[in-house]
């Protein structure tokens, strides 16, 4: 059994790993943050359907559940664009660690919609995050709209992610994923519509084509499959908090692949310590209160 779960916690570490590569990976694409975030979920879904096809598992699901995935999805891709754009008006690692708002709008967020008391631990631990994004705000304001797209972002992460977790109780994540994934496509292409940007732009280059499909297939729809396939055997703290390892192997990978350019202020670093250390101690305290 311990043999087990030690090789699902190094499995999970690899996925959090290829979770962190998906902004190396958007600085590295050079088209737009709309056109890659229709072409990551256009090649997400063909991935999922695939492999329902490999396990012969059947899609069907209610017409009710199907608007919500499909409006759940909406908000995934509206993440993700903003996501992307945050990378390409800003660094990876501005983006990566305002991205780690998302435990502050969560702590806000979710008793609200759940109709639940605010804990006091979500309400000290909102208030580091809140420190150190300021301090991220007041020494690298350069980057002021990045950081502005990547709470953004958080936001729109926070919302679906509470509201996966009311649907996954009734139905399988794979699926909810899947059309989440088609939603996200519908919305984007509605943007791209919107905004005239159906063009010769979306034209791939060889290079942009090979980041594309190692985002859509590896960083997507597998790493998915293998976050979801260790949850039956580690507990939702070990979880939580190896997942909270995303935006460090980000920023680490970003530092190796582009150097200098990566390079931030003390004072940036001075707050990525205080709001990633709220992150980890949030789990830890909030099972130490629980218990």
């Amino acid at each position: 059994m311990k043999l087990v779960v030690n090789r699902n916690i190094l499995i999970l570490h690899f996925t959090v790993l290829i979770w962190g590569f998906t902004g190396v990976l958007g600085e590295l694409i050079s088209v737009s943050a709309l056109h890659l975030v229709w072409y990551r979920v256009l090649i997400a879904a063909i991935s999922l359907y695939v492999f329902f096809l490999y396990k012969k598992k059947t899609i069907r699901v209610s017409k009710e559940q199907i608007w919500q995935y499909l409006g759940v999805g909406v908000l995934v891709g509206l993440h993700w664009v903003l996501f992307f754009h945050a990378i390409k008006i800003s660094t990876v690692s501005v983006t990566l660690v305002t991205l780690s708002s998302v435990t502050l709008f969560t702590a806000i967020l979710e008793p609200i919609i759940n109709r639940k008391r605010i804990a006091i631990s979500d309400v000290l631990v909102g208030l580091l995050i809140i420190f150190g994004i300021y301090l991220i705000f007041k020494f690298e304001f350069k980057y002021f709209w990045g950081i502005v797209f990547g709470l953004s972002c958080a936001f729109c992460a926070s919302i679906f992610s509470i509201l996966n977790a009311r649907m996954v109780k009734k139905a399988s994540p794979s699926i909810i994923t899947f059309y989440e994934m088609i939603g996200a496509f519908l919305v984007v292409s509605g943007l791209l519509l919107y905004t005239g940007q159906f063009d010769s732009q979306m034209i791939l280059s060889q290079k942009d084509l090979m980041y594309l499909l190692l985002l859509g297939v590896v960083c997507t729809a597998f790493a998915y499959v293998l976050g979801v396939a260790v949850m039956k055997e580690l507990s939702a703290f070990t979880v939580a908090l190896t997942t909270n390892l995303e935006p460090v192997y980000g920023i680490i990978l970003a530092l190796l692949i582009f150097g200098q350019r990566e390079a931030m202020s003390t004072g940036f670093y001075f707050g990525e310590v205080i709001i990633l250390g709220a992150v980890f101690v949030y789990p830890y305290l909030k099972t130490k209160l629980i218990a």
